[in-house]
């Protein structure tokens, strides 16, 4: 049964230039640099991962996606500082390696990491995965118990207490995704306007604890092991991390968790197996986070619609790209069916229609 998350053949368009790269490499890793071979993961709409192995050795690389103008929205140089900050406080962190700005090797900045091979949950589980409901139970609950490790991180031991804003960070991001919002909005759209005034006017306060915050934490993020398929031994994909409220980090994730009682319509949209029988429902979710970290979650439907509407924006912002011509990718014709579906769930939250 092989349950690893495999590598295959670099997709057209976004080869890496393989000479330059061994040259570059070969005072960082050796004379095996020059034996390397690269290999492209699959999924992801953003940064690009690639498994070069030589000699018996493997390693990630990871660079911006091909065309990227905005640096600050694939910005390598602050993922290689949040892992090296995280190596030695927090165990599942990719090890980083090397950092390059040199762009005359493959055109842009990138980092080596270490390989963490294992097994990769995405919509659906794999056929050859077999859990009964109370191991899919426990597995989830592993994969949430790993966030609170995280936000647990004491940010002065990992050099990190002058890293982002925490002050204000709740009126940030509702501010900035409103923002968004505005600038990717399309004539087709759903009307958000209502949404957007609701987050704005049920704010609540910060909470008392500042903490190291992933920003995109779920399953397919995350990498169990093999062997025992319960646990999690690596977070992946970093690029969104920062220092911020843990309460916004935990909204983030529910908004991709689809459980079993949910609407129909929106079980249908799920992007991971999160409505399986035996997977925690959100209620349970946030209890065990407050066992976990001591706070409060009083405002529970104010985060679990913060984390849906800023999943509404970011389809509409990938929508927006195909509507304007920017891409032709036929995929990204259909998000804008997702920000009607994200909408209408931020409309039962704020109606009480669905509350947890």
């Amino acid at each position: 049964m092989d349950l690893i998350d495999r590598a295959g053949e670099m997709r057209s368009g976004e080869e890496l230039d393989l000479a330059r790269l061994r040259d570059y490499l070969e005072p960082v890793l050796g004379s095996v640099a020059n034996a390397i071979e690269v290999k492209q993961f699959p999924g992801g709409h953003s940064n690009l991962t690639y498994l070069l192995s030589a000699g018996g050795q493997r390693w990630v690389l990871r660079r911006p996606p091909f065309g990227s103008k905005v640096k600050s929205a694939h910005d390598m140089s602050r993922e290689y500082r949040i892992l090296s900050a995280l190596k030695d406080v927090f165990s599942f962190g990719p090890v980083p390696k090397h950092f390059c700005d040199d762009h005359d090797v493959i055109g842009c900045d990138f980092y080596l990491m270490s390989y963490i091979e294992g097994l990769v949950i995405r919509r659906q589980y794999p056929a050859s995965l077999h859990l009964n409901s109370s191991q899919v139970r426990q597995q989830l609950l592993n994969f949430f118990d790993v966030l609170s490790e995280l936000h647990s991180v004491d940010l002065a031991a990992a050099g990190l207490d002058s890293f982002g804003r925490p002050e204000g960070y709740v009126r940030r991001q509702v501010e900035g995704w409103c923002r968004r919002w505005v600038d990717s909005a399309t004539p087709d759209t759903v009307a958000v306007d209502a949404t957007m005034q609701w987050l704005h006017d049920n704010m609540p306060a910060e909470s008392d604890m500042a903490s190291v915050i992933h920003n995109d934490y779920k399953l397919d993020n995350v990498i169990f092991s093999a062997a025992n398929p319960l646990d999690v031994i690596g977070v992946l994909d970093w690029e969104m991390a920062t220092v911020g409220d843990p309460l916004m980090d935990l909204g983030c994730t529910l908004g991709y968790w689809v459980q079993l009682s949910d609407p129909e319509f929106f079980r249908e949209s799920r992007t991971m197996p999160s409505d399986i029988k035996g997977a925690p429902t959100r209620r349970e979710i946030i209890q065990r986070f407050q066992e976990k970290t001591g706070l409060s979650v009083d405002n529970f439907p104010f985060y679990f619609c913060f984390g849906l509407f800023r999943l509404c924006v970011i389809g509409q912002q990938i929508y927006y790209r195909y509507y304007h011509g920017h891409t032709k990718d036929e995929r990204f014709a259909g998000f804008i069916k997702k920000a009607f579906v994200l909408q209408r769930m931020c409309e039962l939250i704020i109606s009480g229609e669905v509350v947890d």
